[in-house]
């Protein structure tokens, strides 16, 4: 009787492991999104004479745009700067008019969940604006906060979210200390394709190109400079980052928009701007725009169809955060951009922000 039991028993469990098996493979989606911003920087607590923290802390941030963020597969930012309620080592620069720390309170963390965000990059020129425990709280706070994160150097140099049977591999670059770096070609392309092993998709960030004004919104394919500092080559480098595996590249650094792209069938935007910087940023002109990105790719992370949302960011220091503009000013930069800079890029943008493929 025993063994008969044991056989029910194995019959049973074979069959509900097919089952289960059959379901995760039905259950994977043949339409994948994804939603990206620029910079974000939700207010200020340093230092604590001159705080710049936003009405309500902070609760207002995403108000006018979070239904637009919520609706994706995946939603991602780049964190400008750590999460930290006091202490840390604050950054000192030769030039004190070049030299900006932000910093955080933790618990605004709450905000881009309650966004919807489900990465965030941590690797750019302000992770280390409070030195090593600025960076150590940041981690700590994201992966409390179950908010995924990449881009700091041997601690967290890429990150895998399992979501609804689709593994998404997520890696950031920038020429940062303590960050993982792009200038290191060989490396970036080992760590792409060591993700791409593990990932069905994988999602690139990069905080490249120059900074400082309008002229900043050009993709040049060269290598940019700012204040004597290599900021690299982003048409270069998304390139790389796709031949070793990417599905896509979302770049930001140069805070105004650039062009989108197209790399064999796959996308590319060379700048999302500032997004949600509370203070600090300079927001006039094409600093102020704050476009959302939103793509669909097939199950193998191809292009299909995308759309951009035009979002402006306003309101006076401390007080800032966008909103969704009905002049559609962000789809007509990008879209004069992407005419001018990246002619062959193979995609159309309409009037009303959607991209397609020509």
């Amino acid at each position: 009787m025993g063994s008969r039991a044991n056989f029910y028993i194995y019959f049973i469990m074979k069959h509900l492991f097919l089952v289960l098996l059959l379901a995760s493979v039905l259950s994977a989606k043949d339409t994948l999104s994804f939603i990206a911003v620029g910079d974000i920087m939700m207010g200020l607590n340093w230092p604590e004479d001159a705080t710049a923290l936003p009405p309500q802390d902070g609760a207002l941030t995403f108000a006018d745009v979070q239904n637009v963020l919520r609706n994706a597969d995946i939603t991602f930012g780049n964190l400008e700067g750590v999460f930290l309620d006091s202490g840390g080592v604050p950054k000192r620069c030769s030039n004190p008019s070049l030299c900006f720390n932000f910093r955080m309170p933790e618990r605004y963390v709450k905000h881009l969940v309650n966004a919807g965000f489900d990465l965030m990059s941590i690797a750019n020129n302000h992770v280390g604006d409070f030195g090593e425990p600025g960076r150590i709280a940041t981690m700590r706070v994201l992966k409390e906060a179950g908010l995924g994160f990449a881009g700091i150097e041997k601690a967290a140099e890429t990150y895998i979210l399992e979501k609804d049977g689709v593994r998404y591999g997520f890696i950031a670059f920038a020429p940062n200390n303590a960050t993982v770096r792009f200038h290191d070609a060989a490396k970036s392309k080992r760590l792409i394709s060591e993700l791409k092993a593990k990932s069905d998709i994988v999602i690139v960030s990069m905080h490249i190109g120059t900074e400082g004004g309008d002229g900043a919104s050009r993709v040049t394919r060269k290598t940019e400079m700012f204040h004597s500092e290599n900021r690299g080559n982003p048409y270069e480098f998304a390139r790389l980052a796709i031949d070793a595996g990417a599905d896509m590249v979302f770049g930001h650094g140069p805070h105004v928009p650039r062009a989108i792209d197209l790399y064999k069938g796959k996308f590319i935007a060379y700048s999302l701007g500032n997004f949600a910087t509370n203070a600090g940023i300079s927001i006039t002109g094409l600093a102020g725009y704050a476009p959302i990105v939103k793509i669909k790719t097939d199950k193998n992370g191809n292009f299909l169809e995308g759309e951009i949302f035009s979002a402006i960011q306003r309101g006076a220091r401390g007080e800032r955060r966008p909103f969704l503009d009905p002049t559609g000013a962000c789809i007509k930069e990008i879209k004069r951009l992407t005419e001018l800079d990246i002619p062959e890029a193979g995609l159309s943008i309409s009037d009303n922000g959607k991209v397609s493929l020509k």
